[in-house]
């Protein structure tokens, strides 16, 4: 799988440009805000309806504009599909494959599969919670792109349910209504969270061997890393689910336990008026040697464990059907020292297609030199 063309329009800093990609490596050079991050988080937003740099869509248009427009050129395995995505701040976004609309924006997904590597990875380790669950959400939307509505749905049903809880623990005494309704939206709650849980289990324990060979090439003399599932059921998740070696994680036995839980816990939801167990409250544990990587990692085993997590997703994509993905490099290189440099460019010669920045040649591998354009002030020139 590799972009044949990128075209943007009023996205971020960008009025209009067209850049001709090609297989392999190419790399953008330019100095910091010249644009350069854009592009590649306007091609990671064709791939996942996402930014890796902010949580809403209204800062991707740019400035005193009404949308932004985003085209691409994905060729996989010699045939090509045009995606079109039209990012209205303030109002539904839309889609086009080949100029003809689709029902919805999410129906693009899983026609490009990226995976981005950049500085704001190091929040994957040192962040909170809702960063891993994130990172594990969008990996699995590229796996199979059915998962992005598991999860709208689940967050609407979760979103309902809170509302219910806040108003009913308002009340005082018992409200028999308030209690059958609540009976209702744990049935609804548990049956999208099974879905999303299980989903989550199995894909971490596909993930965690690529994770933990990742992270031994990039630092072969730290701690070995592991990762881990730790679900808000705690005990009651069943035995070796989200392990490597146990058993597939199922969702109709996992969604009896969620509706026992959620069960036990409704006491302690009302009081607090909100949904205290699903995968809203769950984490990814992070792990090196025997302790948290989170707060005991220094800062190069923190941006290993990072590079890990991204190496292994890329590992774990290409080894499955749908295409190899597209490998984003966006000024990482510079941050890393020799060995870790080696190890990264090792892999991204591996790759069908590999996007890098820098804010200058020096900091890109001699041999990721590649095709080369030069990114300056409104415009993207191949040198």
């Amino acid at each position: 799988m590799y972009i044949r063309h990128l075209q943007v329009t009023d996205f971020r800093s960008w009025d209009h440009v067209d850049v001709p990609l090609e297989p392999g490596p190419s790399v953008l050079v330019g100095q910091n805000g010249r644009g350069k991050t854009n592009l590649l988080e306007a091609i990671g937003y064709v791939a996942t309806l996402s930014s890796h740099r902010v949580a809403t869509d209204a800062p991707l248009v740019r400035q005193g504009c009404e949308r932004a427009l985003v085209r691409t050129a994905v060729v996989n395995e010699d045939r090509e599909l045009t995606v079109e995505l039209e990012i209205a701040a303030g109002r539904a976004n839309r889609a086009r494959v080949n100029r003809g609309a689709v029902g919805r924006p999410r129906d693009v997904l899983g026609i490009l599969r990226t995976v981005l590597f950049s500085p704001e990875d190091l929040a994957l380790v040192r962040g909170d919670p809702g960063e891993r669950r994130k990172f594990l959400d969008e990996l699995l939307v590229q796996r199979a792109p059915r998962y992005a509505g598991v999860r709208s749905d689940y967050d609407k049903v979760l979103k309902q349910r809170n509302a219910l809880l806040k108003s009913a623990g308002k009340k005082r005494g018992d409200d028999p209504y308030a209690a059958s309704t609540l009976d209702v939206w744990d049935d609804h709650l548990s049956k999208a969270g099974a879905q999303l849980l299980a989903a989550r289990l199995n894909l971490v324990a596909d993930l965690a061997p690529h994770t933990a060979e990742a992270y031994a090439g990039v630092a072969p003399d730290s701690r070995p890393a592991h990762i881990a599932y730790r679900s808000s059921l705690g005990e009651a998740l069943p035995e070796g689910y989200g392990e490597p070696s146990g058993e597939r994680a199922d969702p109709e036995r996992l969604a009896e336990v969620l509706r026992v839980a959620l069960g036990e816990s409704r006491a302690a939801e009302l009081e607090r008026g909100v949904s205290l167990v699903g995968p809203h409250r769950d984490e990814l544990d992070l792990v090196l040697g025997d302790t948290p990587a989170k707060g005991y990692a220094s800062h190069g085993e923190s941006w290993s464990f990072a590079l890990a997590l991204r190496l292994g997703s890329y590992e774990l994509l290409r080894g499955e059907a749908g295409g190899e993905p597209v490998l984003m490099l966006d000024d990482v290189f510079a941050e890393l020292d020799k060995r870790r440099r080696a190890r990264l460019a090792e892999v991204a010669l591996s790759a069908e297609q590999v996007l890098v920045t820098a804010a200058v040649d020096e900091d890109v591998p001699t041999e990721l030199t590649g095709i080369r354009y030069a990114v300056a002030e409104g415009e993207v020139t191949r040198d």
